[in-house]
């Protein structure tokens, strides 16, 4: 699954004093989406970084298309771009309950060793279940 669609509710603790989510935390969409959609293909962001291996964001873009309200039920879909080295990349995108495209982004993340805060090569158990979505 290249996709993964998961819902997120806007908080209040999450606008501005007009009711609208403030830019800064569609990154944190962003994040939810990303970690919920590794432990869909059957990765544990908790259990890779307990065997020694971050994933930073290194770079991270996004384009503002309509605001996001409190109490929106987001919807976050989460789009496995391609990994490649040391760096796995994703894009997503963010609906309102009406189905409007409201924010698209885009991150890349390098596999970094915990002890030596070093760039990694793909874990062998990630690269397995990344090459499995190319076979479906």
């Amino acid at each position: 699954m290249k996709e993964y669609v998961y819902q997120v509710r806007v908080r209040y603790a999450e606008t501005d004093q007009m009711g609208v989510v403030y830019h800064g935390n569609y990154a944190v969409y962003f994040e939810m989406g990303r970690v919920e959609w590794l432990r869909n293909i059957g990765i544990s962001y908790k259990a890779m970084e307990n065997e020694g291996v971050m994933l930073p964001v290194v770079s991270l873009s996004m384009q503002y298309k309509r605001p996001a309200k409190y109490d929106d039920l987001l919807t976050v879909k989460t789009i496995f771009k391609n990994c490649s080295g040391v760096k796995i990349e994703f894009d997503y995108e963010i609906y309102n309950p009406e189905k409007e495209l409201l924010t698209t982004g885009n991150s890349i993340l390098v596999f970094v060793d915990k002890y030596t805060n070093k760039p990694t090569q793909v874990p062998d158990y990630v690269k397995v279940k990344l090459d499995a979505l190319h076979s479906t």
